[in-house]
């Protein structure tokens, strides 16, 4: 297996857009105009969503 190819890199990876996605998602909640905390809260979404499915992905195979 390959450094870059290292299974462990991706779940942690996942974990890692889930805490910026959330942080930028509370850094926004009080500051900031409302067009720009409706945006961060578009762009975190799926960002969750795709960090969610890198960090439960299964590498039993």
């Amino acid at each position: 297996m390959a450094e870059s190819e290292h299974p462990q890199r991706t779940p942690f990876y996942g974990v890692l857009m889930i805490i910026a996605a959330l942080a930028a998602a509370i850094a926004v909640t009080y500051y900031g105009p409302t067009w720009f905390r409706v945006a961060v809260y578009i762009v975190a979404v799926p960002v969750v969503a795709v960090g969610f499915v890198m960090t439960l992905r299964d590498y039993s195979r």
